[in-house]
C-alpha cells in the first residue's frame, strides 16, 4: 500500500482544466482516492503527482545494428522506466519483446510489429521489406503481430532521384490501411517530406510519425481528419547531420533535410493551431539512446507549446488515445511522484522523487 500525500494531477476536464485531487493511495496496485479501512504500514510518497509518460514512438529491441539481445533490450526498457515512460508503443522492431508482458518490472508496451517498408528504402535488417504489390499483405501480417498497431515507411531517400520521395502508390496505401484498420488495427507512418502528406490523408492513415513536412494546410485536414501527430523533436534535430552526411553524393536531399530541419517548430506549432493531437515520442532505438522522454517534453515546450499542452501529450492525451488510463479512480497505479508542479515548470520530470509502476515503487 501507499499514500499519496501530495496533490494529484488526475486528469483533464472537457474544459481542459486538470483536475487536481488532494492526495489518493496505491491499493492492490490500483489507485483509489477513498481512504483504506487499514492504512497501517504504507509507504508515504509526498510531491505531485502525474501519470506515467507515455513514450508513443520507440524501439524496444532495436539498436545501431539490428535486432538486440534480450539484456539489451531489457535495459532499454528499465531506461525508459526509470526516466518515467511507464507506457511505451514500439513503433517498429524485428525483436520478440512479449516476454516483457510477464514482467511486472518491464514498463508496458503497445507492439506495431515489424517496420514495413520499401525494398532497398530503409535501414537494412529492420523492416520487412517489400514491393508495392505485397504491401496489403505485409501490412495485415503485422497487424495480426502487433497490439492493434501497424508501422509503414512512407517516405526515404529516393536514390535515383536523390531526394526523398514517398515510398508507395496512394491505391496500394490506401488498399494496406484499410487491410489493417478491417483487422482492428491503426496505422502509423514514417514521414519526413511534405510531398507524402497528401497520400497519408488519402489513405486514411491514423497517426503521422515526425510529420516535418506539415504546413498549416496540411495541419488543418490532418486535424479534420482525426490524425494524431508524434513530431519526435530530440530526433528530428539531427537532420543537419543527416544532410552533412548526404551532401556529397546527394545535394538536393540534403538541401531538402536542412530546410525540413529549418522549420520543425513551426510545424508544430501548426499542428497545435489547427487542433492536431500531439503524442510525445523519442524515436529511441537505433541511433537514439532511451530515456529521452522528458527531453522532447521539453523541446516541445522549447517550439512553442504550453506546458500544459506538451504534458497533456505526454501523459493525459496520449494515454487517452491508446487506450490507456490516466488517474482515474479504480486506474492502474503507473505514476510519477515529482519535487514540484510539472505545469510549471515541465524539467522537473527529470528528476522524479519516484516513479510507480504497476502499483510498486521501482525507483525511489
Amino acid at each position: 500500500m501507499i499514500h499519496l500525500t501530495g496533490p494529484v494531477l488526475a486528469r483533464l476536464d472537457e474544459s481542459g482544466e486538470v483536475e487536481v485531487r488532494d492526495g489518493a493511495w496505491v491499493l492492490d496496485g490500483r489507485v483509489t482516492f477513498d481512504r483504506p479501512t487499514s492504512t497501517d504500514g504504507a509507504e508515504e510518497l509526498d510531491g505531485w503527482v502525474l501519470p506515467g509518460l507515455v513514450d508513443a514512438h520507440c524501439h524496444v529491441g532495436l539498436g545501431p545494428a539490428g535486432p538486440v539481445d534480450a539484456d539489451t533490450a531489457r535495459r532499454q526498457a528499465e531506461t525508459d522506466r526509470d526516466a518515467g515512460a511507464l507506457l511505451l508503443r514500439d513503433a517498429g522492431s524485428p525483436a520478440d519483446t512479449r516476454w516483457m508482458d510477464d514482467d511486472d518490472a518491464m514498463p508496458r508496451v503497445l507492439r506495431a510489429g515489424r517496420h514495413v517498408a520499401r525494398s532497398r528504402r530503409y535501414l537494412r535488417g529492420v523492416g520487412d521489406e517489400v514491393e508495392p504489390e505485397d504491401l496489403v499483405a505485409a501490412v495485415s501480417a503485422q497487424a495480426r503481430a502487433g497490439d492493434g498497431w501497424v508501422k509503414v515507411v512512407g517516405d526515404w531517400i529516393d536514390r535515383s532521384t536523390g531526394d526523398l520521395a514517398p515510398c508507395w502508390p496512394v491505391e496500394e496505401l490506401t488498399r494496406a490501411v484499410g487491410a489493417a484498420h478491417a483487422l482492428g488495427a491503426r496505422v502509423a507512418v514514417h514521414t519526413f517530406s511534405e510531398q507524402t502528406l497528401p497520400d497519408l490523408l488519402a489513405a486514411g492513415v491514423d497517426c503521422w510519425e515526425h510529420a516535418t513536412g506539415l504546413d498549416g494546410e496540411t495541419a488543418a485536414a490532418a486535424a479534420a481528419a482525426g490524425v494524431a501527430i508524434t513530431p519526435t523533436l530530440v530526433n528530428t534535430a539531427r537532420f543537419l547531420d543527416f544532410a552533412a552526411a548526404g551532401t556529397p553524393k546527394f545535394p538536393a536531399y540534403a538541401a531538402h533535410m536542412r530546410a525540413l530541419h529549418a522549420r520543425r517548430p513551426q510545424a508544430v506549432r501548426d499542428a497545435v493551431d489547427a487542433g492536431v493531437r500531439l503524442l510525445v515520442g523519442t524515436d529511441a532505438g537505433t541511433e537514439m539512446p532511451h530515456g529521452l522522454v522528458a527531453d522532447e517534453v521539453a523541446a516541445l515546450v522549447q517550439a512553442g507549446l504550453a506546458p500544459l499542452q506538451a504534458l497533456s501529450a505526454a501523459t493525459w492525451g496520449s494515454r487517452a488515445y491508446l487506450g490507456a488510463a490516466a488517474l482515474e479512480e479504480g486506474a492502474p497505479a503507473d505514476l510519477l511522484v515529482l519535487p514540484a508542479d510539472p505545469r510549471e515548470d515541465v524539467d522537473v520530470l527529470r528528476a522524479p522523487r519516484a516513479v510507480v509502476l504497476r502499483g510498486r515503487t521501482v525507483r525511489p
